[in-house]
């Protein structure tokens, strides 16, 4: 840039100094704002830019779901559901665990029942808990998880975060887990939520060729 400035202002680039976004030569009021010099030849300004970001941690996790499919009904049910995580250092288990146990029923609720339907007029039809499918205590297995704690070396704890970590994993866990039941039928992409109705027609539709 001073070089540019230099030729610019036809001053020897020793006398060009740059202050409050100005290329200026010293002692004078003579001055090129850095933003003309860049627009005036663009091809010869180059820029760099360096962020200096506090280090974070991040969990790591492996989930694993087992499902069964009514084909007469498409119903699925879930069987059982692993969750192995690292959070680093739980600070309080038992609040980890609940978190993990909410995230996955809200991942499982999205997946196989909860649909926010509107009519024709914007009227919405899932307008109370008889309509809207929020999973029930029977419609779980029990959450078997494990922890492999490995301690974050970005701060004093060792802590990592497990707001999320149930229902980020969860999702396409489920929804994979049934995609692979279908995979035989070659079903492999379904859209959510999985109804009994969505996945009982998929089935048919596919053994009908």
């Amino acid at each position: 840039g001073r070089t540019l400035a230099a030729e610019r202002l036809e001053a020897a680039e020793a006398d060009i100094v740059f202050e409050d976004g100005e290329f200026r030569i010293a002692g004078t009021d003579r001055a090129v704002a850095l933003v003309d010099l860049a627009r005036s030849d663009p091809a010869s300004v180059s820029a760099n830019l360096v962020i200096d970001t506090p280090p974070s941690a991040f969990p790591n996790g492996a989930h694993l779901a087992e499902v069964e499919i009514d084909p007469e009904t498409g119903k699925v049910r879930l069987v059982r559901y692993v969750a192995v995580d690292d959070f680093g250092v739980m600070v309080n288990p038992m609040l980890v665990d609940g978190q993990v146990h909410g995230g996955l029923v809200q991942a499982i609720g999205q997946i196989l029942g909860e649909d926010a339907t509107y009519a024709a007029d914007g009227q919405l039809v899932a307008g109370s808990f008889m309509d809207y499918a929020v999973p029930r205590a029977d419609d779980l297995p029990d959450f078997e998880l494990i922890y492999h704690p490995v301690p974050a070396k970005t701060n004093s704890l060792g802590a990592k975060g497990c707001g999320e970590a149930g229902i980020t994993a969860g999702l396409p866990t489920v929804m994979n887990a049934v995609l692979n039941a279908l995979a035989p039928l070659g079903i492999h992409h379904l859209d959510m939520p999985l109804s009994p109705e969505k996945v009982w027609r998929a089935i048919g539709d596919a053994r009908r060729g």
